[in-house]
């Protein structure tokens, strides 16, 4: 184990809520100031701590992708720039949801519980009535507090925060945060459909050790593993053809330097990997040591449920799309929309990458309706484009021209609804994944 490894193990260790520094890491493992900072920034990374200003570093509870709508009390002192006034030791804790105070103090009893975020003015009852439910404080406006508001708060070991920013504003800023948090939440990686306990073989087993392990467990591909538990290459079911002598070293016929992903990859470059290099299994690695294997069929039940689910957040195809319908064609889809102003450029007409993501979009939406649900967009070629003003009703029409096994292509028309004159015209080649 590596200095840097020894050290994130060594935070990882610590109890939530610990404060760390360079100097600390440092003189508790006797490594150098430098070796500290980096694993530091390392951990940061990880999620694992989080820099706070005028409070330091400090060791956070990982918050885990399924709950990533949740923030931590840190994370909001970031979002808002805001000043920690007390309850240092409770920055860890994720917060529920956020209330605003705009209220009478009777009223505002019933919306504040365990767990929450009261954003609040210069109001020490509320203030008060906050802390003693348990539920930390953001103070708008850039007020302080009382030095008794200040005691409960590390009393109750809940953040109270100072922000200069409104109400509204303040507000604002940690629902975008929430809101961005809730799209990254459904993209899928590697790690959530991985296999972890994979089966492998070692560089120094011979052929009839795999040819039984073949057999036994009725795969036909295997990770290869050296002396140190590492990675180092793959073998399959052709690479040991019938002649090949039982009592040769795999090391000899497995294809060295494999192609790896991470447990942190996206199952969407997964998939672009086994398309284009035609392959039926990845390994998963960590510091190269072997932490599971995702094969195609894994990777297409993947993309069918992100397929299937609802969309939590808009993405910015959701928001360009949602403007147009849509109807069937004997050859396609006929969509039929108006160009709004979010996507204009400076100059008042759509600008380009509005309208080439309209047409590629909509070509990769044709391909799914004929239940191609996995596609790899192989080339897209703008062939012609024309300025279309705002307000301006366009219909595209998208048409397969062009359809095999594993292939497909797809002619895009942008026509002006008002004139039917073209102002667009794209060509989409795509790859087909199947199982």
């Amino acid at each position: 184990m590596t200095k840097h490894q020894e050290i994130i193990k060594y935070i990882n260790s610590l109890k939530v809520g610990t404060k760390i520094s360079v100097r600390s890491i440092a003189n508790a493992l006797n490594v150098s100031d430098g070796t500290a900072y980096r694993a530091i920034k390392d951990a940061e990374t990880l999620g694992i701590v989080s820099t706070i200003p005028r409070v330091g570093t400090v060791r956070i509870e990982k918050v885990e992708k399924r709950n990533i709508e949740n923030l931590t009390f840190a994370e909001v002192v970031n979002i808002v720039e805001g000043t920690v006034l007390g309850g240092k030791d409770g920055l860890h804790k994720t917060l529920n949801k956020f209330v605003i105070g705009a209220m009478q103090i009777d009223s505002m009893k019933k919306y504040i519980t365990p767990g929450n975020l009261l954003i609040v003015g210069n109001r020490e009852e509320a203030q008060s009535l906050a802390l003693e439910n348990e539920c930390a404080v953001l103070i708008t406006g850039g007020f302080g507090c009382s030095d008794a508001i200040r005691a409960l708060a590390n009393k109750k070991q809940l953040p109270i925060i100072s922000c200069t920013y409104d109400t509204f504003t303040t507000a604002s800023m940690i629902n975008k945060a929430i809101f961005e948090n809730l799209i990254k939440k459904d993209i899928i990686l590697v790690e959530d459909i991985m296999k972890t306990d994979a089966e492998y073989v070692k560089s120094n087993d011979t052929i009839d050790k795999l040819r039984e392990k073949m057999r036994r467990t009725r795969h036909g591909k295997f990770p290869v593993l050296d002396e140190n538990e590492k990675l180092v290459g793959i073998i399959t079911l052709k690479d040991v053809a019938a002649d090949v002598p039982g009592s040769e070293l795999v090391s000899k016929y497995m294809t060295r330097d494999p192609i790896t992903v991470t447990p942190k990859t996206s199952v969407a470059y997964a998939a672009h990997m086994i398309v284009w290099e035609g392959i039926e299994l990845i390994p998963v690695v960590d510091n190269k040591k072997l932490v599971g294997v995702v094969s195609r069929q894994d990777v297409i039940k993947a993309l069918q449920y992100v397929n299937k689910q609802p969309q939590v957040g808009e993405t910015i195809d959701d928001l360009v799309l949602k403007n147009f319908t849509y109807t069937n064609t004997d050859r396609g889809l006929k969509f039929t929309g108006k160009i709004v102003p979010e996507m204009l450029n400076p100059i008042g007409t759509a600008s380009w990458n509005a309208l080439t993501l309209i047409m590629s979009t909509i070509g990769t939406i044709v391909l799914r309706q004929r239940n191609h649900l996995n596609v790899a967009v192989d080339s897209f070629t703008v062939l012609y484009a024309k300025p279309v003003q705002v307000d301006s009703s366009v219909v595209v029409l998208a048409n397969i021209i062009d359809i095999g096994r594993n292939f497909s292509k797809v002619e895009i028309e942008m026509i002006s609804d008002d004139d039917k004159e073209l102002v667009g015209k794209a060509l989409l080649s795509a790859k087909i994944l199947r199982k």
